[in-house]
């Protein structure tokens, strides 16, 4: 027997599938700057651009992504050779395999699972709120803290289906369906709390999200 949450999935599926059809091809999209523009160095911490490769990218679809690994410069901290991965895929455009994939459906399929997981206000550097999800993942002795949400139109959202029905509303109303995946993720090292891997995310994700509306319309 089907569960719940798999008719949920289906019922959203199908009426993003009606709406979007409905609504034809004339999609509204915002001018942005590209991804590749966000600062290489966010307070203080230097990254490198990780290539993504053409198969991950024909099943990502068509968007603009940004993969990096952020090192902290700071000689004086702890913590100055642990890496913070950032990957933000935005998509000016999601009809039929053209949406947003779900970390939860990806992580999984690469042998990670999901210890742990909340949702979170972060307030940012600008003193703005955003709805995040947190969670511990795992891959045999190799654990990591993620952060990660659903970014449109000017909000943040936590919950991948409450995502899918704001773009089905906003398809209506705006005639817009443009939409982004924004994961912050740290290793938790064998010698720290969870917590120290949670504060360095939390972080480096303050800083970053007043920058987002440049590259994410609101």
């Amino acid at each position: 027997m089907k569960s719940p949450r798999y008719w949920t999935v289906v019922l959203l599926l199908l009426a993003t599938a009606i709406v979007l059809h409905t609504r034809g091809d004339a999609d509204r999209v915002p001018p942005t700057e590209p991804l590749s523009n966000i600062p290489q160095t966010i307070d203080g911490w230097a990254s490198r651009d990780i290539p993504i490769g053409d198969d991950v990218l024909q099943v990502l679809g068509k968007g603009d992504f940004l993969n990096r690994i952020y090192l902290n410069q700071s000689t004086t901290k702890v913590n100055n050779v642990v890496p913070i991965g950032l990957f933000i895929g935005y998509f000016p455009i999601q009809r039929t395999g053209q949406s947003i994939h779900s970390p939860q459906h990806c992580l999984p399929g690469a042998g990670w699972t999901f210890d742990s997981h909340k949702y979170v206000d972060i307030t940012a550097g600008d003193g703005k709120p955003y709805r995040v999800g947190e969670y511990v993942i795992s891959n045999g002795g190799n654990r990591q803290f993620v952060i990660y949400w659903y970014q449109a139109h000017g909000r943040s959202i936590a919950n991948e289906y409450v995502a899918k029905l704001y773009m089905i509303a906003d398809a209506i109303r705006l005639n817009r369906t443009d939409g982004a995946l924004i994961r912050v993720i740290t290793p938790i090292l064998p010698t720290e709390p969870e917590q120290g891997a949670r504060d360095r995310a939390v972080r480096f994700t303050r800083r970053l999200v007043p920058m987002l509306s440049r590259f994410i319309p609101d």
